[in-house]
Order: structure tokens, then sequence, then C-alpha cells
């Protein structure tokens, strides 16, 4: 690149925000506080955020993402005008209808009122998730969520507007699910993109059944 005159996109200083949390909802305790409830294997810790994506009339439109702690996949996310309740519950309906959350995950947020809703929860207990959230006032507990946002508007947008919201869904689809997922490299990944960190893994628990399996028999 250096050769080449080529130069890197980065996104800028990552400085969290917190998402303002001024409700009487219940809040639900941090679980990611105690080490044993830490990522251990795919789909066991989901974490999730909302974002807002500049338009060209001004206004703007939201992102809201659920990522898998451990392989950094993008288990499910919903572009929307408005940032109610919906735009989390459908985000989460997505990544569930993907079979990408196991039963009893750990599913963690900050404090905002969409995820204190009586509808997030209703969806997480008929799915059997636990559900865990950001320390008051403490963005650092939830950095994984935000750092994805810090690259992906500095890689998509790179200080750029979205024409419309049907602009910002289509090339949020193109971002995540043809790019993100399956292409770019994570060093934490071993300098592998989140498909194929998730095929390293299914691969060794594949070895280890047969091996288990070979010695019962």
């Amino acid at each position: 690149m250096r050769r080449q005159g080529l130069e890197a996109i980065r996104p800028k200083r990552f400085r969290p925000q917190t998402t303002d949390s001024s409700h009487s909802l219940r809040i639900s305790p941090n679980l990611l506080l105690d080490g044993a409830n830490r990522s251990q294997a795919q789909g066991t810790v989901i974490v999730g955020d909302i974002t807002y994506l500049p338009l060209r009339n001004g206004r703007w439109c939201y992102l809201a993402t659920f990522q898998d702690k451990l392989t950094k996949r993008i288990v499910g996310w919903k572009v929307a005008q408005r940032m109610t309740a919906d735009i989390v519950v459908e985000a989460l309906k997505k990544a569930l209808a993907n079979d990408r959350i196991k039963p009893d995950a750990i599913v963690h947020t900050d404090r905002g009122s969409q995820y204190a809703s009586n509808q997030y929860r209703r969806l997480l207990a008929d799915n059997s998730l636990r559900q865990s959230m950001s320390r008051k006032g403490n963005c650092y507990d939830n950095a994984q969520a935000e750092s994805f946002f810090s690259r992906f508007k500095a890689e998509l947008l790179e200080g750029g507007l979205f024409e419309n919201t049907g602009q910002a869904r289509s090339e949020t689809f193109s971002y995540i699910e043809g790019y993100y997922n399956r292409v770019r490299i994570h060093s934490s990944l071993g300098y592998r993109s989140p498909e194929e960190f998730e095929k390293l893994l299914n691969d060794k628990q594949q070895r280890s059944t047969r091996s288990l399996v070979s010695r019962l028999t």
C-alpha cells in the first residue's frame, strides 16, 4: 500500500456516547461483569446497540444490530425511520430466525428505553434469553457494539450521507451480509473474517466429537 501511495480508511477515535436512559423502567443487571458469564462459545453472548445514520435531507434513520461477542458476526440488524422498541425487536427476531442465538444466552445492551420495553423483554423471555445491561454512565460496558458502529461509518459512509432510508437499508445489507460477516478480517480472530472463524470453531467441534465417539466405541 505504501508503494502504491494508498492509505487505509481509519475510523475516528473511539469515543462511546451513552444512550438516553432517563426513564423509569426496570433496569437489568450487568451479567458480563462476572467472568464466568463472558463469551465461552458461539451464540452464548450477544451484544446490541442502536446508532444514527445521516440522510441528505438533514434527517436521520437508525440502525439496530446484535453481534456475537465471540465471533463478531452481526447476527441480526434492522434499519428504520424511527428509534422505537420495534427496531430492536425486529433485529433480534432476525437473529433468532437465523438460529444464531442459543437458549439461555446473554443479550447485553445499554439502558435505552427500547431495551427496557415490555415488547422487547417479552421476546427475550419467550426465547429463554437472559437480559444484561451496562452500568449507569459506563459506555465501555458495551464497547464492542460501539466499536462496530465506528468502523461501519468509517468504512461505508466515509463521512458522507445516505440519500434516503431505502439506500441506507440497501447499503447496510451489502456491507454487513456481503462484506463484514464474510470478508472483513479481525486481528482478534487471528486475521480471519467472522464466517471463517466460525468455520474454524465448527471444524474443531466436529473433530472433538469424532474423537469422543471413537474413544467410546
